[in-house]
């Protein structure tokens, strides 16, 4: 498994949040939506690739580490 910091934790939450908020939106609210998800999108993934490329390890399993790491606890261990 990679080593990954909390930084890029937070950043892909934040990325996961703000396309959740796509959901039922249109028009202009849509667009400023997806905008505020693009740009929070492109922010993970621009510290994963730095991530990766200063510990030496495979951007994919930083990538894939990160997003496990986010949805497994987001999981509701109840249900």
């Amino acid at each position: 498994m990679a080593d990954i910091s909390d930084e890029l934790i937070k950043l892909e939450r934040s990325a996961e949040e703000a396309r959740a908020k796509l959901a039922g939106l249109v028009g202009e609210e849509y667009q400023a939506q997806w905008r505020s998800w693009y740009e929070a999108a492109a922010a993970f993934q621009a510290a994963v690739t730095a991530h990766a490329k200063a510990t030496g390890q495979p951007r994919h399993e930083v990538e894939q580490a990160v997003k496990k790491a986010v949805r497994h606890a987001d999981e509701d261990p109840a249900e």
